[in-house]
């Protein structure tokens, strides 16, 4: 049995910052760091309550532990598309391909999106939205656990089915641009 728990909103003992007082770099030093690690970019999505499609770019996407299937993916803590995960408990994952750019800034940026109804099939078990136009690869997750890191929440999500699309090469990011791989 897996057991489904949302840690409180601050990890910390008496909500005491551990990083209010310590020295560290600045933003725009993590960014340079971070812009020559290139990784594949994947959009989370979710049903809300109203049975509207909510997603996000995430490009903190990885691994847990294959027994059980577990993955974690780093959401900005004040998206809708988390507090309609925290509500529902089930995620999508969608692992996009080389040509779907274009859905990667459009659930990348903060304005309003429309998606078309055709965009989105419900997944298999859990009914989430696959975006299986634009995926290389989709998953379903159960919610187990978070954990509130700065501005963002770590989602830890039992993966319940995956799918391989038809395109086999991801988009990935890197040096603060999106690129394509070639196709095998």
């Amino acid at each position: 049995m897996v057991e489904y728990v949302t840690q409180p909103s601050s990890p910390y003992a008496d909500d005491a910052d551990p990083f209010q007082d310590a020295e560290h770099s600045s933003a725009d030093e993590l960014r340079n760091l971070m812009r020559f690690f290139f990784t594949g970019v994947a959009v989370i999505t979710v049903t809300d309550d109203d049975g509207s499609l909510r997603g996000m770019t995430c490009t903190s996407l990885t691994s847990v532990t294959l027994e059980p299937p577990t993955l974690l993916a780093c959401l900005r803590s004040s998206s809708s598309t988390l507090q309609a995960i925290l509500t529902g408990t089930r995620f999508a994952v969608n692992v996009l391909h080389n040509r779907a750019a274009q859905t990667a800034a459009l659930f990348g940026s903060s304005a309003s999106r429309r998606v078309a109804d055709d965009a989105a099939r419900p997944s298999p078990k859990l009914g989430q939205p696959w975006l299986h136009e634009d995926s290389a690869a989709m998953a379903e997750c159960r919610l187990l656990s978070t954990s509130v890191v700065g501005t963002h929440t770590v989602v830890f999500g039992h993966v319940t089915s995956v799918e391989i699309g038809d395109v086999a090469s991801p988009l990935v990011y890197g040096q603060r641009r999106y690129h394509r791989l070639l196709e095998r």
